[in-house]
């Protein structure tokens, strides 16, 4: 019997879409193997992981202040990087520029000076080295550089470190129209199956929610920096239950995880800490059985 940490097992398996041959070869068990090693390696390179174990990080960012942001998520992940085998780690909605867009002060046209390239910024790069070395995924908030403006940006990087895909934010009103919108909704691969990205106000549109769950997602991860409080509860748990999925609502000052039966699963707002990790349990969220996806009517919903 494979007795590997799931780290290890990550590490061999390159996390997400090897075979099992090259499971076992990575592992030394290519010869020899026996079978139930073998259906072992299968199983667990094929069929998507259940339960993960997702940190949030609860921080105010500072305004415009991208060098100390950066340097404040980099203590936080060195502190969950001792004592936790994440995998995922959720920023709040613009954290590395401290979501400057809300200052009355910045313009439009000064938001590109607290904007990243995200191929060559050294700060991510560091991020991206950290999502390599414990094999975990980073949702991280920032400002983007765009030719024609700024997008307010989740990057996604996967267990290799890897940019795998850049969601930028879709609503945009008042102070976020300092921003450029963003243009659609995808979910992305992973070895605990498919998963969404929206940021904050995004979720008050059903839309938004909707289109991923249909899209295969069983969790969405919300990096936010607005609105917090009863009614967001009300909302979320309210997005969590009529699709069936898990939402992951990341705010400085709250780590809030809504449920597909629209339970509370984690509602954190304890300022003495800086971030929180939660347990969840994938094979609960049955978007694709449940009775308010299953049992839509697309046939009528026409205008």
């Amino acid at each position: 019997m494979l007795t590997q940490t799931r780290r290890e097992f990550l590490k061999a398996a390159g996390a997400v879409g090897i075979g099992a041959a090259q499971v076992l070869a990575a592992t030394g068990k290519g010869n020899g193997s026996n079978s139930k090693e073998i259906a072992e390696a299968k199983a667990q390179a094929k069929e998507p992981m259940s339960k993960i174990l997702v940190a949030q990080i609860k921080v105010y960012p500072d305004k415009g202040r991208v060098e100390t942001n950066h340097i404040k998520l980099m203590k936080i992940l060195a502190d969950i990087e001792k004592e936790h085998e994440v995998d995922v780690v959720v920023t709040p909605e613009g954290f590395l520029d401290g979501y400057v867009a809300t200052e009355k002060s910045v313009t439009k046209d000064d938001m590109v000076k607290y904007a990243i390239e995200p191929v060559t910024s050294r700060y991510t790069q560091v991020v991206s080295d950290w999502a390599r070395r414990n094999k975990a995924w980073v949702i991280y908030g920032c400002a983007r550089k765009a030719t024609n403006g700024v997008f307010n940006t989740a990057l996604i990087y996967n267990r290799r470190g890897s940019l795998v895909g850049m969601y930028d934010k879709l609503h945009l009103q008042r102070h976020d129209n300092k921003y450029i919108p963003g243009k659609g909704l995808s979910v992305y691969e992973s070895n605990f199956g498919l998963f969404g990205v929206m940021i904050c106000a995004d979720r008050r549109w059903p839309e938004t929610a909707r289109t991923l769950t249909l899209q295969g997602a069983r969790v969405i991860f919300n990096p936010t920096y607005g609105m917090h409080g009863d009614l967001n509860l009300c909302m979320m748990r309210t997005r969590s239950y009529e699709n069936g999925i898990f939402i992951v609502f990341t705010h400085p000052g709250q780590s809030l995880i809504t449920g597909p039966n629209g339970a509370v699963v984690c509602n954190n707002e304890d300022k003495s800490q800086t971030y929180t990790v939660t347990d969840i349990d994938l094979s609960e969220a049955l978007a694709d059985k449940s009775g308010h996806i299953v049992d839509r009517r697309p046939d009528v919903y026409k205008l």
